[in-house]
């Protein structure tokens, strides 16, 4: 009996330890509901200010969002797409957004990764295709 309940609670120890395994790298990953705030308050105001029109995460797959990330090219290839999540950046418009304000402090990679997060699973062929607002 004490054999059978050993195994049992090695078992569930094993079971948690890869429950946990995978909510950490799912972390890594990044914050998608941070992600979408970010774009959707940041983003999209900048977009709509400069250029007109928002561009929504539903307006591309997922292959296209990764290449344009990748590539890390923005304005027409002129930027860093990274730029415009960095601390600096953020604390240049945090007097007139909210949401620039709110994640002042989060670490540029981390908070470039809950973008990322949000426009892939946000993308026309992604889990929960998204619009700008």
């Amino acid at each position: 009996m004490n054999a059978k309940l050993s195994t049992i609670g090695t078992l569930s120890l094993g079971l948690l330890a890869c429950g946990l395994l995978m909510s950490a790298a799912h972390g890594a990953e990044g914050d998608w509901k941070r992600g979408r705030v970010y774009y959707q308050r940041v983003c999209t105001d900048c977009h709509k200010a400069k250029t007109g029109a928002p561009v929504a995460p539903n307006s591309r797959t997922i292959a296209d969002w990764t290449a344009y990330l990748n590539a890390d090219k923005h304005a027409k290839g002129t930027e860093s797409l990274k730029k415009y999540v960095s601390k600096e950046y953020r604390a240049s418009i945090k007097a007139s957004n909210k949401a620039a304000e709110k994640y002042a402090d989060v670490p540029d990679e981390q908070l470039f990764n809950d973008v990322k997060a949000f426009m892939l699973k946000g993308a026309k062929d992604g889990d929960s295709p998204a619009s700008c607002s």
